[in-house]
Parts: structure tokens; C-alpha cells; sequence
């Protein structure tokens, strides 16, 4: 039997999967949770094989307990589950360690078959999401510019990044408006968020 850890913060999707893997013969779901630290002590608890993550959870999200797996329970092997695929989360989560990424709306035979697949030792991406992957621009951003976005976070002042990374704030006003309008964005925090969905932060 392969020992199966189930985290999602919807409750509903995270039962239903439960039951669905539950009629296949070889897998058993041995916890199901509805956040990254209760993922982390239920694999602490039951020594799962696999543990499938959804990427976007308040509070430790699916990429951040898949580093923590990696880190803290090597053997245990990870599959993500997510609504939306962007290509920077796509290249972060396979970068942490996951082996297996597919779409939420995946039908729950192919979820068995890629715990399987992952479980023996092999990998499995949704051939949509690598295709977009493999299509995504390169960074334009300098590395100066990616340094200073960065420290944009609500309460960072253009003072707090200047001092974070040791500049002043009117060169850090100046980087962060060259990203900007290379990223289309309107605000610092936008053009943050832009680059972290792209995976370049």
C-alpha cells in the first residue's frame, strides 16, 4: 500500500479526494489536513509516502512545505495540486523537490496514477502547464532591480529596501520604476507580485 498525506485548505476537495483515492486498491490516505503545519506534524506522525500539496494555502503554502519536506523528510515524495499554473511556481515547486504537478480539475484516476508514478521513483507535469512553462519569457530584469523587489513587502518604505540592500532610496526609487515599466505594473508591490508569480524572486 502506498501511505498517502492529503493537504488542502478546502475541505470539501481535500474529503472528496480522500474518498476517491480511498476505492483505489493500493493507496490508503492515512491523514488529511487543512494546512501546511498540520501537513508537516501528519507527516511527522504517519510517515507518509507521498504527500499531495495544494500550492496556494493561507498561512505555509504548498511550495514552503514542500521545502520543508525536502529538508526535514527526504524520503517522502510530493505531488502539487493547484488551480492556477503559473510557470514560476511550476519551475519553484520542481526546483523544491516535487515530483509530480497537476491541475486541481484532474480527473481522480489521473491523481492515482501520478502517486504511483511518483511513488516509484518517476516524475509527472501537466503537459499543459510545461507547455506554458517552456513558453515563458526570460527575466527581464537586471539582478539590481530583482534585489530590490525583493524587500517589497506593505510596510517596506523605499528608506527600509534602501537600507536592505544598501543604496540609497533614490536609486532604489529608480530600480524599482525601471521594473515597473518593464513589468507593466502600476504599483512596487505589483511589480513584485509579477515577478514572484513569474518565479524570478
Amino acid at each position: 500500500m502506498i501511505r498517502v498525506v492529503l493537504v488542502d485548505d478546502e475541505r470539501l476537495t481535500r474529503q472528496a479526494v480522500a474518498a476517491l483515492l480511498g476505492l483505489e486498491p493500493d493507496l490508503t490516505v492515512v491523514a488529511d489536513v487543512s494546512d501546511g503545519l498540520q501537513g508537516l506534524a501528519a507527516v511527522a506522525e504517519h510517515g507518509p509516502d507521498v504527500v499531495v500539496l495544494d500550492v496556494e494555502m493561507p498561512g505555509l503554502d504548498g511550495p514552503a512545505v514542500a521545502a520543508r519536506l525536502a529538508r526535514e523528510f527526504p524520503a517522502v515524495r510530493v505531488v502539487m495540486l493547484t488551480r492556477h499554473a503559473r510557470p514560476g511556481v511550476l519551475r519553484q515547486s520542481l526546483s523544491l523537490g516535487a515530483k509530480g504537478f497537476l491541475a486541481k480539475n484532474a480527473p481522480a484516476s489521473l491523481l492515482a496514477e501520478v502517486i504511483r508514478r511518483v511513488h516509484a521513483g518517476l516524475r509527472y507535469v501537466d503537459p499543459e502547464f510545461a507547455a506554458d512553462a517552456l513558453a515563458e519569457a526570460d527575466c527581464p530584469l537586471t539582478e539590481r532591480e530583482l534585489d530590490v523587489l525583493r524587500q517589497v513587502h506593505d510596510t517596506a518604505t523605499a528608506a527600509d529596501i534602501a537600507a536592505a540592500v544598501h543604496l540609497s532610496a533614490g536609486t532604489v526609487r529608480n530600480y524599482v520604476s525601471s521594473a515597473m515599466a518593464k513589468l507593466g505594473a502600476r504599483t512596487r508591490a505589483e511589480a513584485a507580485r509579477i515577478a514572484r508569480d513569474h518565479g524570478w524572486l
